[in-house]
């Protein structure tokens, strides 16, 4: 049987399916952003607005708005929509639109903090599955670590209520958490219970590199600065960790190792991927939001972002002589979390290279051997020599980034 039938969604093979007979899909996965509202006020957050800031939901997609651009990335051949925020449970419509979203077909990842997960939410995601896990922000094992992080009264017993939902009704989902002063005494702790609960087979993920406010609208991003650990933390911490990550990372760098010269986009995710803001732009990723990159999809469709608008972008070149003599002659640069989108929220340009990012990659390269004390990767002219006897052979292309979609 090359089909079957699965509740909302028929499932067809990828090789006898009519869609991708004579072309392949322009869009397989999009983000949309469906608020920047959020019921927490998290310490390290660069995106939530107040759950009541008016002015924010005023101007945010309606629902038939989303359904509308649900519609077009599925005709240009999209797989998976993830829902984010803010709190994206935040919307009144929110089940409206997960419905839509999964009888057209369309997979649904979904970002939450779990506060807002009612019985009759955990009801519907287990009569229509998303089919991808959705993801939990957890920030402490306590009430007291926990509320510290959120700024939020009671948000610890909401998050675990809402978990013990998805639990109950054997929703598929994973936990994650953020490094913070009030939580990271309890990172074994927190570990230990995330590899106890059903579904999370995968190793926790940790956001600890913060990245700033791309709208660069507010005073926020001082505190989220301060928040960051050092690079040396960083290492600290990688070495509890099994000593595969080694392993694997030294893979990653024997794959990806290249030099970029002056491209800005060499992201992995470059191709297939898109992402909505809450007021309808359309971004190359969320974290992208100089205005010579984004495009207002009430100007214009959906496909003509991806096909006409997507191409400009990705062939942008670097200016900055700086970036050109560091980052564009780094070997490493698909190993540092340096892009164009972090580039513009620290410094409101996309080829400046962010400090931070350049000293986490260089630490962590010397720690797997890559790069001897004090050594620059951009000054390394035999690194493809040196990827080989520390990674073996090195696979044919390459050349990208780190980044997730």
């Amino acid at each position: 049987m090359s089909a079957a039938r699965t509740g909302y969604a028929t499932r067809v093979r990828l090789d006898r399916a009519a869609l991708w007979q004579n072309a392949r899909p322009l869009l397989t996965w999009l983000d949309i952003e469906l608020t920047e509202r959020c019921n927490l006020d998290c310490i390290h957050c660069s995106i939530n607005r107040p759950a009541g800031d008016l002015d924010a939901r005023s101007r945010e997609l309606r629902t038939e708005e989303v359904e509308h651009l649900l519609e077009s990335a599925a005709a240009l051949g999209c797989l998976t929509v993830r829902f984010t925020g803010g709190e994206p449970l935040l919307r009144d419509d929110f089940e409206e639109i997960y419905l839509f979203a999964r009888k057209i077909g369309i997979r649904v990842m979904l970002f939450t903090n779990a506060t807002l997960i009612t019985p009759q939410l955990a009801g519907l995601l287990a009569r229509v599955p998303p089919r991808e896990k959705i993801e939990v922000s957890v920030y402490g094992m306590r009430e007291s670590s926990c509320e510290a992080v959120t700024g939020t009264p009671g948000s610890f017993e909401a998050a675990r209520r809402g978990i013990g939902l998805l639990l109950e009704r054997r929703i598929p989902f994973i936990v994650k958490s953020a490094l913070l002063p009030a939580n990271k005494g309890e990172m074994s702790e927190f570990e230990s219970w995330a590899s106890g609960l059903s579904g999370q087979t995968e190793r926790t993920a940790w956001a600890m590199f913060f990245d700033l406010r791309s709208r660069r609208d507010n005073g926020k991003n001082d505190l989220i600065r301060r928040l960051r650990i050092s690079p040396e933390e960083a290492l600290r911490l990688a070495a509890l960790r099994a000593e595969s990550d080694g392993a694997e990372l030294k893979r990653f760098v024997a794959q990806h190792a290249g030099i970029h010269g002056d491209r800005l986009f060499t992201c992995l995710s470059e191709r297939g991927k898109g992402a909505i803001d809450a007021y309808g732009t359309f971004q190359y990723c969320l974290l992208l939001r100089h205005p010579d990159t984004v495009y207002d999809l009430k100007l214009g469709s959906l496909r003509a972002a991806v096909m006409d608008h997507v191409p400009i972008v990705r062939a942008m070149k670097a200016r900055n002589p700086e970036y050109l003599r560091r980052c564009g002659r780094c070997f490493l640069k698909a190993f540092c979390l340096q892009c164009p989108a972090r580039s513009w929220a620290e410094h409101g340009t996309l080829d400046t290279p962010v400090d931070y990012l350049c000293d986490v990659a260089h630490a962590q390269a010397a720690a797997l051997g890559f790069l001897g004390k004090g050594e620059k990767a951009w000054a390394v002219r035999d690194w493809q020599g040196r990827v080989g006897r520390l990674s073996g052979p090195r696979p044919r292309g390459g050349g990208g980034s780190s980044c997730a979609p």
